[in-house]
């Protein structure tokens, strides 16, 4: 039971278990909306906080997106020292630095003043946070898990047998207190 996104042609293929819905764009999408409405619940809860518009929010959640998949990381490694003196609060300062930079990108979405963008961010994480805990699929544990992607399989088990044509995976079984 290997789980798989397959590139073929230009385009990625997804081939495992999982329903048709549950595919990259799918979890994209979902992961957009949810911040689209972390955008909008901010603006709504905070004074200095403007949207003009749901496109606007929609563009505002996409430029936060884009900027902390390429921006952030690297901050967050050159702050590193800083960060770890104060305990990770200093990245919540990070988090408005994103915020405010979506808001001088994108029209119709506006941050204004120190505060407001600290407490914006604040709010956009903790609304993201628990939309996509309510959206996610929590399995019978009850404890939030990603669905399987490239390299990761549904859960434990036994992966293919001997013979099968893939000659990177070992079968693991455990006897006693012991892996063989």
């Amino acid at each position: 039971m290997n789980h798989k996104f397959k590139f073929i042609n230009g385009r990625f293929y997804y081939q495992g278990n999982q329903p048709p819905h549950v595919t990259f764009l799918g979890l994209l999408m979902a992961k957009w909306l949810i911040l689209t409405v972390a955008v909008l619940a901010a603006a709504y809860l905070i004074e200095n906080i403007y949207v003009s518009g749901f496109f606007s929010a929609l563009f505002a959640a996409a430029a936060i997106g884009f900027l902390n998949m390429f921006f952030r990381p690297i901050l967050l490694i050159l702050t590193l020292p800083i960060n770890i003196m104060s305990l990770g609060l200093f990245t919540f300062l990070i988090n408005a630095l994103m915020l405010k930079m979506a808001s001088g990108i994108i029209p119709g979405f506006d941050v204004v003043g120190f505060w407001s963008t600290i407490f914006g961010a604040i709010t956009i994480s903790i609304v993201n946070w628990f939309l996509t805990m309510v959206v996610a699929d929590t399995g019978n544990s009850g404890r939030m898990r990603r669905p399987p992607g490239p390299g990761r399989t549904k859960g434990p088990g036994k992966g293919p047998k001997r013979g099968s044509g893939d000659d990177e995976t070992i079968e693991l079984n455990k006897k006693g207190g012991r892996w063989e």
